[in-house]
């Protein structure tokens, strides 16, 4: 969702799944990868992760402020405990804390709350100028040796808090600001990391504009980084199983992280990471097969009628060529396509009215579609700060900055890299809720299912069968060899939060390598 994910604009003179807009005027460097000059005459929108600002031309030294708010670039300050200050080669670049937060109710655990390891860091990464990447850590509820996941939030730009708090993280937030164990939180079967990322997100960030990322490739290589300096720091998890999980953008992400580490890992470039697989989760792969979707979706869920449906199918034509034009280094191209395709959706969206993208069996309320203000509360009190050692640090839920300069980015095929990792063994999960439109299951589907690889024919001919937990179908998953694809029954775009047993389930099946257990029906199932 907004985060976890992907973003709508309601305001159509805006780009139509950017970031959130509301009331408040400001001009956005939209498009900064082409020029910085080309920022300064784009016309007015207006976003709520975004201070106000005047809609005439600004001044060069007033813009380059506006930058630096943008991508949280704040004085250097003492992050975590023991951390120096400036650029001294000889400081930890990794400084994490133990953080003692209370959470009420019972933990699940036979782990002694006090001994359960809760950690907060920032890892000074090491290919940038003065970038320095937050992260949470959560040692299992179970034992020590369960696997290591780590989870990205999409956005692009969106902070690992959102699913923290909101959907699988080991505690939630209530009404009066206090924290409650999460039953299904996933650390019940993992050592779990929560990273913001890319630099900028959340309480990420640089003191230098170099730092801000435009590809996969910038992405990547910073999250490897931290990987390394990570199991450097806890070198008793290095021998456990390894699984990268995120969803929306993510679905961009975390294909490029996984072939990331695996190419590490096959160069011996630094500490063998035992990567097992990967899992998406309403993801946004591969858009020129889950643009062509939106209408057959909106179609079949009863969005939209016969007479829109022809029109807007109309606009697909050009979308897909828009794509194809992008191409690995294209930059006019991706971002024509960008503006193009899009167009599909807000058209929907047009006759969709107040319906939550996410989940369309409810409406939009809000800026976000969902109430999080509970989060930003939190992790703005004192005590909280102080407890993960982030001092007075800007909170950056979704940064407007790190999604306008990856938004090139956003129409590149990131497909094109999985067959080569399910081939090596790697395992991939795709899973997503069925009433979420803005990355709906139809689309998953299909590039899943069409994706060419060694298993390709038997995976595509392969039947659907329902997904069992406690004799109840909770999905329709389809699966052979390395690669599953999980329709998740009453759920949007966000599974964990809408389907918090059947999520912890379904991870902890699939690192067990048998996410079919407990059904065994052979009979084809009509999606």
């Amino acid at each position: 969702m907004v985060d976890s994910g992907l973003q709508l604009i309601h305001t159509l003179s805006a780009t139509p799944l950017g970031t959130e807009m509301d009331s408040r005027s400001f001009t956005p460097p939209l498009a900064l990868v082409l020029s910085l000059l080309l920022l300064l005459l784009l016309p007015s929108s207006v976003n709520p992760n975004a201070s106000p600002r005047r809609a005439y031309p600004r001044s060069p030294i007033r813009f380059a402020e506006d930058l630096i708010r943008d991508l949280n670039l704040q004085p250097v300050i003492q992050e975590i405990e023991g951390e120096q200050k400036g650029d001294d080669s000889s400081s930890p670049r990794l400084v994490e804390k133990r953080i003692n937060l209370e959470i009420l109710g019972e933990s699940g655990s036979d782990i002694p709350i006090e001994q359960l390891g809760h950690h907060a860091g920032y890892y000074r990464l090491e290919h940038t100028h003065a970038a320095k990447m937050f992260y949470f850590f959560f040692e299992s509820r179970g034992k020590s040796s369960d696997p290591v996941v780590i989870w990205l939030t999409g956005g692009p730009g969106c902070s690992s808090e959102l699913a923290l708090f909101y959907e699988n993280g080991p505690f939630k937030i209530a009404d009066n600001m206090s924290l409650i164990w999460n039953d299904y939180g996933w650390d019940k079967a993992s050592n779990l990391i929560f990273v913001d990322q890319p630099t900028g997100t959340g309480f990420s960030y640089s003191t230098d504009l170099r730092d801000l990322r435009y590809s996969e490739k910038g992405v990547s290589d910073d999250l490897y980084d931290f990987l390394q300096a990570f199991f450097r720091e806890h070198p008793k998890y290095l021998k456990n199983d390894f699984y990268i999980t995120g969803e929306s953008y993510a679905g961009h992400y975390i294909p490029a992280a996984a072939e990331r580490v695996h190419r590490g890992n096959k160069e011996k470039q630094g500490l063998q990471l035992n990567l097992k697989g990967f899992a998406i989760g309403n993801g946004l792969t591969n858009p020129e097969i889950q643009y062509g979707a939106y209408a057959d979706y909106a179609l079949d869920m009863g969005i939209i009628g016969e007479s829109a449906y022809k029109s807007i199918s109309k606009i697909y034509p050009l979308c897909e060529l828009g794509v194809k034009l992008c191409g690995p280094s294209g930059v006019i191209g991706c971002l024509a396509s960008y503006f193009v395709c899009n167009s599909i959706f807000t058209s929907i969206m047009l006759l969709a009215g107040d319906m939550n993208y996410y989940d369309i069996r409810k409406k939009c309320e809000g800026s976000l579609c969902y109430d999080l203000s509970n989060m930003e509360k939190f992790l703005n009190e004192k005590s909280v700060r102080d407890a993960l050692g982030v001092g007075n640090k800007k909170f950056v839920s979704c940064s407007p900055l790190v999604y306008e300069a990856m938004i090139t980015d956003w129409m590149k095929n990131l497909e094109v890299g999985i067959p080569t990792l399910i081939g090596d063994g790697i395992r991939l999960l795709v899973y997503a809720g069925e009433y979420d439109l803005i990355c709906n299951w139809l689309g998953n589907f299909r590039w899943v299912n069409s994706m060419e690889w060694s298993g390709h024919q038997i995976f595509a001919e392969a039947p659907m069968l329902p997904f069992v937990i406690d004799g109840k179908e909770a999905g329709l998953l389809k699966s052979y060899g390395p690669l599953s694809f999980l329709k998740v029954h009453d759920a949007g775009h966000m599974v964990p939060m809408d389907q918090p047993r059947a999520a912890l389930e379904m991870l902890k099946r699939w690192m067990k390598g048998n996410l079919s257990e407990g059904g065994t029906i052979t009979a084809v199932v009509d999606m």
